[in-house]
């Protein structure tokens, strides 16, 4: 089994968190949100995980050497393939040509989920979807009277479906998918400027193959900061069993609320944290309040009153009392 990630995209709903890290490498409770994504999907495949091929804009080095460790410690090959220019979802798994044989996951790295099954490998393929109250704004798929799909709508205007795409698949064959993604491009087959992955399905699906959905329990987003703290959140319930509190965190006269994801270094002095926050590492808190937030390195956050935030790296922040999103390398007072 081979996983395909595109996860080209700027980031530009995320910043300024985006403007210093990818998006899909910001950490969620210590681990980033790619290595979660091929974490959860490895956990699905009851075959062995050969090659995860990451499908990036120019990150940079360090970027990709951390995808590659991603890759490694799954017993993966990794590799990175580059999409250079914003062309669509069906440009951005072509750009992974060379992994498109045998039975692939493309898994975009947008949004986390949970589920509770194992991959149907025996299928011609999987689409997995989440049954959401308003489809308007996402991509549908159509089911006969046999369960099996039979179209692909992009936000339909009049209800035709509640079944969301919510961007990972499987195919039993790779090689007919990147067929069908090259006749997109070789023929100019684009929407909105774009060469849209639905309609390489479509092509396949009229082809006789047969494709079914793969429900999920949980579709958790990070497009956005609020959304990534929602799935913080969600993610720390997931895992409330387990203890995330490191055993060198210094606390004076504080209190820690379950569940919370505290990293190596901190120090947490007269303060409430608590619940849903993850602290990353070597960050102090004294005489401040945090709830329903994410906190990255080597920060520093005094008589601060917060809740829904997401703080950078290298922050200083004194006497705030917001929902607020600061990147990077800031100093924030009153």
């Amino acid at each position: 089994m081979k996983i395909i990630v595109p996860m080209a995209g700027m980031g530009k709903r995320m910043r300024p968190h985006t403007l210093t890290v990818p998006k899909p490498l910001l950490r969620i409770a210590g681990k980033s949100i790619v290595q979660r994504l091929v974490e959860d999907l490895a956990s699905m495949c009851s075959e062995p995980l050969e090659e995860i091929a990451f499908v990036t804009g120019r990150f940079g080095s360090e970027a990709e050497n951390m995808l590659l460790e991603v890759a490694a410690k799954l017993g993966a090959k990794g590799s990175i393939c580059y999409q250079d220019e914003p062309l669509g979802t069906a440009h951005a798994i072509l750009c992974a040509k060379e992994s498109l044989e045998g039975k692939v996951i493309v898994a975009f790295a947008d949004t986390l989920f949970r589920a509770d099954f194992s991959i149907d490998s025996d299928a011609d393929g999987v689409l997995y979807v989440k049954q959401i109250d308003d489809p308007s704004q996402f991509g549908v798929v159509q089911l006969n009277a046999e369960g099996q799909i039979i179209n692909y709508i992009e936000k339909p205007k009049t209800f035709v479906s509640d079944l969301a795409m919510i961007g990972i698949y499987y195919f039993k064959d790779g090689a007919a998918l990147r067929t069908e993604l090259q006749y997109l491009i070789d023929n100019n087959v684009v929407k909105g400027g774009e060469y849209q992955l639905p309609d390489a399905l479509a092509n396949l699906t009229q082809k006789g193959s047969r494709f079914v959905p793969g429900k999920v329990n949980a579709w958790l987003d990070c497009g956005n900061k609020d959304a990534t703290v929602d799935t913080n959140k969600q993610i720390l319930e997931f895992h409330k069993h387990e203890n995330w509190l490191h055993p060198e965190t210094k606390t004076e006269n504080s209190v820690i609320i379950q569940p919370c994801f505290i990293a190596k270094g901190c120090e947490i002095r007269n303060s409430i944290i608590g619940p849903h926050v993850s602290l990353h590492e070597n960050t102090v808190v004294e005489r401040s309040v945090i709830s329903n937030s994410i906190v990255y390195d080597n920060t520093h956050i005094s008589g601060a009153n917060l809740d829904n935030a997401m703080i950078g790296n290298h922050v200083q922040i004194k006497e705030n009392t917001k929902s607020v999103s600061i990147g990077d390398y800031t100093t924030q007072h009153a």
